[in-house]
């Protein structure tokens, strides 16, 4: 059967928006799901609506195929969650080898509830930004994870869930340059200025990659990705 709609998990960050345009070039119908879990970084859940809102107004081709957007209160996750994007504490690698950033259960939490809703609403794939090439060391992005939670969720609902990561494979400067595959340097351009991805939430120093504090992990991958691609690129 071919699939023809799309949940995308949508933080509104550069991964998470890149996907978005992925899937509205794949799907006929696409919705928006995000979480609030406390994170510190939570200036997010405002920068994804402005993400949605510039993406109808500049790329007209897609705006008709965005559906609903929808945002769950998953406060229980922080606070169960001992973790430097739930907690203010510094950034730093744990005794087991993984970052602070890791927020045990999220993205498992996460791909739960986004099945739920994607069955109550009828969509077909669920669509997220995890991978395995240039992340953190999450193990809830790795492949085995994801195939593991898409057996686990088609058996528990009796239905075939899917569960597609365009990103899974390709580092952030391969992202930057799916993202110009896909909607051109307008695509990057908005990425650049509407997205969020610095963990402190730092909103008031603006990069050529985007807004950030420049200095952590995700800033620091995002930066490091934009110039390896302007350099590969060329431009």
């Amino acid at each position: 059967m071919m699939q023809r709609s799309a949940l995308v998990l949508f933080s509104g960050g550069q991964d998470s928006t890149t996907c978005l345009a992925h899937a509205l070039a794949r799907y006929e119908r696409v919705e928006t799901l995000a979480f609030d879990y406390r994170q510190r970084h939570i200036v997010e859940l405002q920068s994804r609506l402005n993400v949605l809102r510039e993406i109808k107004a500049q790329f007209p081709h897609w705006a008709h195929k965005l559906g609903q957007d929808h945002l769950l209160d998953l406060g229980v996750l922080g606070s169960v969650s001992e973790t430097s994007l739930t907690r203010d504490m510094a950034f730093k690698m744990e005794a087991s080898g993984l970052p602070n950033t890791f927020v045990p259960g999220r993205n498992l939490l996460f791909l739960t509830l986004a099945a739920a809703l994607a069955y109550r609403r009828d969509l077909q794939v669920l669509v997220t930004g995890v991978c395995e090439t240039d992340f953190s060391g999450y193990p809830d992005c790795r492949d085995d994870t994801m195939k593991a939670m898409q057996l686990a969720l088609s058996l528990g609902m009796d239905r075939r869930i899917l569960i597609e990561t365009p990103l899974m494979w390709i580092d952030k400067a391969a992202t930057w340059q799916l993202a110009q595959d896909l909607g051109g340097t307008a695509l990057v351009d908005l990425i650049a200025e509407h997205t969020h991805t610095c963990y402190l939430g730092e909103r008031t120093q603006r990069h050529a990659w985007g807004w950030g504090c420049g200095q952590c992990p995700a800033c620091s991958l995002r930066a490091q990705g934009w110039q390896r691609w302007r350099l590969q690129a060329g431009v």
